[in-house]
């Protein structure tokens, strides 16, 4: 009688996750590129090996089972994750951002800003909705919050300004990939230089803030990132001082601006005690978001 051959069985999904999230908080993998944890960081590769869509619900996708081209294309990408530190997403090529698939390299960096579930709610209810007609997206890296801006302010046309060409580039991808291109014009502009005479109902603005001790300090994972879309200058402040400085100008009556400043908050409140900052809340997390109108910022900000 011939032995019987016996195939390992495929792994199914839920399977093949935990034992990822395993591996990945062993190998202590720095989560806080879109995620922050060891089983959300497994599922971003394991749903891209497997081709799903964002949308297939979790108890669903963990009952199927894994062909062996798909557990090789998943252990591929988990090993590089771990062995160079790249973000998730740059191993992927896309990412969700309020909703809506961007397309994300190092040109760029990785969406993650707590801005996506502000512009989700259209601004409400620092500014009617209905009114918005022109919003500036300083600083737009992969165009993003452009982007969700446009998709979520249908009346709105949105200027996407950067300085690095890459990141204008992969801006342009998105907006085309996107059919956005009647209502979001992206240019190149150091802060405000390139937009004399230009005014808007909301500016908003995820700059760098990065200061120089922490730029030093920062996980490997930052180092896939462009620089000059994190450093600050010494305190991290740099690119907050033009905001500040000159949004004003760039404001209708009524208008507001938007800032991410993350950790650097507390740097913010230090450095201007007077300027009576709208310190912004978010249910899905994330802070370091302030808000000021434009009176606040005329009578003020000098």
């Amino acid at each position: 009688m011939s032995p019987v051959s016996h195939r390992p069985q495929r792994p199914s999904v839920g399977e093949a996750l935990r034992a990822a999230a395993r591996r990945l908080a062993r190998a202590r993998v720095f989560f806080g590129h879109g995620t922050d944890n060891a089983l959300d960081e497994a599922a971003v590769l394991l749903w891209h090996a497997m081709a799903f869509d964002f949308a297939l619900p979790a108890e669903q996708a963990y009952r199927r089972r894994m062909t062996a081209a798909q557990v090789e294309a998943f252990q591929a990408l988990l090993a590089r994750r771990i062995a160079l530190r790249e973000p998730a997403v740059y191993l992927t090529g896309t990412t969700l951002f309020a909703g809506i698939p961007i397309r994300i390299d190092p040109r760029a960096l990785v969406p993650r800003s707590p801005l996506a579930e502000l512009i989700e709610r259209r601004f409400e209810p620092w500014i009617e909705p209905a009114r918005v007609r022109r919003v500036l997206d300083l600083g737009t890296g992969s165009g993003c919050i452009a982007i969700a801006c446009a998709r979520y302010l249908p009346r709105a046309r949105v200027d996407a300004t950067d300085v690095s060409p890459g990141a204008l580039s992969l801006a342009r991808e998105n907006v085309r990939r996107l059919r956005l291109t009647r209502r979001v014009q992206v240019r190149t502009s150091d802060h405000f230089a390139a937009l004399r005479g230009r005014r808007y109902d909301i500016i908003v603005s995820n700059p760098p803030y990065v200061g120089a001790r922490e730029m030093r300090s920062l996980p490997a994972e930052y180092r896939h990132e462009p620089q000059m879309a994190l450093a600050a200058g010494k305190d991290g402040l740099d690119s907050v001082r033009h905001l500040l400085r000159e949004a004003a100008r760039h404001l209708v009556p009524g208008g507001i601006l938007v800032v991410e400043v993350g950790n650097t908050e507390t740097a913010v409140r230090r450095a201007w005690p007077r300027v009576p900052f709208t310190w912004l809340e978010f249910e899905q997390g994330g802070g370091g978001v302030f808000l000021l109108t434009h009176e606040q910022l005329e009578a003020h900000v000098h």
